[in-house]
Order: structure tokens, then sequence, then C-alpha cells
């Protein structure tokens, strides 16, 4: 391979030896230059001698495969003989061949050609008894998706192809081929998939006793709940709209000009979302719920985590190998619901960061449930004040000071890192974002002032004040809480911080009113020894 080789030949033997190390059951395959193919001796490439260069070719294939996949490691070894290039390639996930530019390779001996009905039936197979999203739905029809949803996901399907497949052929295919190039219907036959994404409101009784359902709930000084059903591609979007999505203003260090950010990024809600979509163990017959609370979104779907752990994907670097829906999935992808396969988890920690913002948590406690949540505000102002004055930090090391502000271990070897980074202080386990950096321009008083503390802290303080009085008004614990909460948040903030602490501890059955809604009187749950 010298400096000219085809990067497009190089995503056909992508395709090829994905699929072919998917029927065989392994895990990777490998594409060497370097070594002659018949002696097996190294002879050397020049191929993109630059190693930035050769590590550009990941983009240039996740970009032109379907679904979207790139190498896992491209290696350089250096020999007496010459230089050795090996790309890592992952199996094609179970389900779903590999296809470069459209079209599915495979390889007939040792030549690369056109993948053949028999392997990619085989593949396509490998789930199909098994994945509840790719069941046919007897009796169901076009006539029963949702026109207006059909043309969306048209219009979706011309956008992403729209460098392979001329846009006046897609107008072109009736509504049966359209659907089925699409990987929404199967032969004409309308699947699940198909009823979720784009079937009538009406129509989800095919699915019973699934309620096939997204649920917005709002909690707080204001309660309120809204259902959504299919067509899910359009109704996404308008859940978004129900969430109160405020601009809000973050001051950097020694600036007179405030950034304004939104409170949630329409991108991120929307990515948790589809995820949730894609993701949801359907089989439980339970609902997708988004609940909004006064700085934060939770998303919560059936099913526990199917492959690997959240943070195998936060930095961007693992593929996924299985999927509970395949079918579902692909038809996302197609239609641009879901950007990149396993990439998805590492851009919302990565837009979060780009607006000084908290990580995304994930909660996997509870049995079957994957609990994922997005904050709309600010945890600890030194953190966010750090990201905008260090815009250079190491994503890694992010990840850590996020960990830090939430008062979550970190390991030792990025504590000793942090420390001579000067980024962290404290005595462990209590560690903080360090006051040094964060408020250069500012006097250390401000800096404590304006720190916001962990809410175990203001809950033993609630705690210690009704064993000390027996029972507090919500005007008592408000005076008493007034000047120990951060002086970063606003008298409102305040308020609806004191309403959250009550409400958690009111959940936890640590205490509970004795008085009415409107003129609570808080007292101590007693506990028996």
């Amino acid at each position: 391979a010298d400096a000219n080789y085809s990067s497009d030949k190089i995503g056909k033997y992508f395709s090829a030896l994905s699929n072919e190390a998917n029927l065989r059951g392994v895990e990777k395959a490998w594409l060497v230059f370097g070594v002659d193919n018949n002696s097996r001796t190294v002879v050397g490439t020049d191929y993109r001698p630059e190693a930035k260069q050769l590590q550009t070719m990941k983009m240039q294939i996740a970009d032109d495969t379907e679904p979207s996949m790139t190498f896992r490691n491209i290696f350089e070894l250096q020999s007496s003989n010459g230089r050795v290039i090996l790309f890592e390639i992952p199996a094609a996930p179970l389900g779903m061949p590999i296809a470069w530019k459209g079209h599915f390779y495979a390889r007939a001996g040792e030549s690369l050609t056109a993948m053949g009905q028999d392997k990619h039936d085989e593949i396509r197979n490998q789930t199909m008894d098994t994945d509840w999203s790719a069941q046919i739905v007897p009796n169901a029809t076009i006539a029963d998706l949702d026109s207006v949803a059909i043309n969306k996901a048209r219009e979706a399907f011309t956008l992403k192809h729209a460098n392979r497949i001329p846009a006046e052929k897609i107008e072109n295919w009736s509504d049966k081929i359209f659907l089925d190039r699409a990987k929404i219907t199967q032969n004409g036959k309308i699947t699940r998939t198909a009823i979720l994404l784009l079937g009538k409101s009406e129509s989800t009784y095919f699915l019973s006793p699934n309620p096939a359902q997204m649920t917005w709930k709002l909690v707080g000084a204001e309660q309120a709940y809204e259902h959504f059903n299919p067509p899910f591609l359009l109704n996404t979007s308008l859940l978004y709209q129900n969430i109160r999505n405020i601009q809000m203003r973050l001051l950097p260090n020694n600036e007179l000009l405030p950034y304004e950010i939104s409170k949630y990024d329409q991108k991120i809600v929307l990515e948790a979302l589809h995820n949730c979509i894609a993701h949801q163990d359907y089989t439980r017959n339970g609902r997708i719920v988004v609940t909004e609370e006064p700085d934060r979104l939770i998303f919560e779907n059936e099913g526990s985590f199917f492959d690997g752990t959240p943070e195998d994907y936060i930095l961007g670097e693992k593929t996924p190998r299985r999927y509970r829906n395949p079918f579902l999935v692909q038809a996302m992808v197609e239609l641009n619901m879901i950007d990149t396969m396993g990439y998805g988890i590492h851009q919302m920690h990565s837009e979060q960061v780009k607006r000084y913002l908290p990580m995304p948590d994930y909660d996997l406690t509870e049995n079957n449930v994957v609990r994922m949540v997005i904050y709309g505000g600010v945890v600890d102002p030194a953190y966010s004040q750090l990201l905008m004055q260090k815009e250079d930090l190491a994503f890694e090391d992010v990840l850590a000071l996020d960990r830090v502000q939430k008062q979550l271990p970190i390991p030792d070897k990025t504590i000793k890192k942090l420390r001579r980074s000067k980024l962290i202080e404290g005595r462990k386990p209590k560690f903080h974002v360090s006051a040094n950096v964060a408020k250069a321009t500012s006097s250390k008083a401000d800096y404590m002032r304006t720190r916001s503390l962990d809410d175990k802290h203001y809950k033993k303080l609630i705690i210690e004040y009704l064993e000390k009085f027996g029972s507090a008004s919500r005007k008592d614990i408000d005076a008493f809480l007034q000047d120990k909460l951060s002086d970063a948040l606003d008298e409102e903030q305040k308020t609806r911080k004191v309403g959250n602490l009550l409400s958690n501890l009111r959940r936890a059955k640590v205490i509970y009113n004795d008085g009415s809604r409107t003129v609570p009187e808080w007292k101590l749950v007693e506990r028996n020894e």
C-alpha cells in the first residue's frame, strides 16, 4: 500500500472484514499494510506517514459506513525492514451487516466481493427471533402509519444519504419501497419498529400490552405531566417543548459580559430521549419517563444497560457489539435519530463541558432500570469557573473534576495528578476544586461564600435543627438555611433548593409534615431502635 492507496478501497475492506468477523463469531478482524501477502515478510509501507493524518481515517470510515462504525485502533510498528500498519476492525453487531457507501461487502477466498444474499440474510436473521422490535405486526398496514411522520422520515433519510442517493430518486420511491430501504418495514410488512417510530397514535393497540408511551413529569413547586404516544419520530420534539428551557447567565471572573446558555441543550436532550427509545426493554411493558426537577432532567427506561457500562462509552472509544433492539436501532440510525452508534454518551458529556455545566450521571442501582441525569444548573461554581478559564483541560481531567464537585471517589493516581496541577485541594475524601485556580481573581472568602456544598450537608443541618427544636415551619427552615446556602443562588433558587431538600427527606421517610400543605410543620419520623 503506497501513499496513494485508495481510501474508498479501505472502506470496502472495512465492510467486508467486519461482516466476515461477525459470521465467524470473532470480535475483530485485521487489515495489515506493509507485509508481503505471499512470503509473509515485512516490506514496509509509506501510506499516510504522519500519525495525525493516519488517525483521520477513523472519521472517514465512520462517515460512510452504515450503521456508523470505525477502526477500534490503528497501530504503527517500525521494524528494520520497514513500517507496518495494523487496522483493528470490530465485528459487525449481531443482526446488522455493515455497508460502505450503501453497499455491503464480503470476502470470497482472498478477493473482495459484493456480499451475497445468503451472508446478508445470515447476519440479519441472527436476532430476528429474539428482537422484539423486528417482529411483524399481524393485520397492520401502511394505513396505520402517520403520513406526516412518513414524510418527515423521508426527509431525514434523504439528508443522511445526500452524498450517496440523489434526492430525486428517493422522492420517487413509493412509501413501500422507502420504508423497506430505511429498514423500518420488512418486505412491505409493518414491524413493531414502524408502529413505534411512525405509527398513528391510535395504532398503539397493536403493541398491547406494551403502552408504547413516553411521559413528561414536572415536579417541584409546580406539578404537571403529559403522555406522548407514537409516532415517536415526531413526538420526541413535542416532549422537549414541554421542558422549561430558560436562558442562564454565567459570569466569568474578571469579565463584564456574561456567557448566556440555555438551561438544556436540545441536541443533548433528544440524544438522551432517543437512547431511551432505542434501548428500552419493551418486553417489560413499561413507559419511558422524563422527570423535570428545578435543576435537572431525569430519564428512565426499562432494562439494564445492555453492552458494558456507561463509563465504557464516555471517552468515545468503545463500539457496542450487541443491541437489545437491533432492528429498531438500525431504523433510528437511518432516520438520523441516533447520530453515531457508541458515540452518543461521549457527545453528551462533551457538549456539557462546552456549556460549563456538570457531566451527565447514570444510576443503575435499581434492577432493570437505567436512570440518567442531565444537569440544568451549576453544582459547584468553582468547577464552572475553571472550565471557563482553562478551556485546554484534558477531557479525562474534566471528568475527574466533575466527580470531585459531586463528592464522588476518584482513583489515587488521578488525585496525585490533579494535586500536581493544583486543580483540587482538601483532604481525602472531601476534595473540592481548587480555590487558587478557579477563583484566581477573587478572594478566598468569596470562593467559600459561593461554593456549593453537598446536599447531605444541608440535610444533616435540617435533621440537627429538628432534633434540637422538635418541629419547624417552612419559614423557620428557610431562615435557618438562608445564610448557609451558596451566594451563587438567587432567592428563588434558594427557596427551590430548600423545597427539594425537604421533599427528599420526606420521601426517604426521615421527616413528615404534621401540619397542612399550605402551613407545614416538619417533624422527625420516630424510629424504633
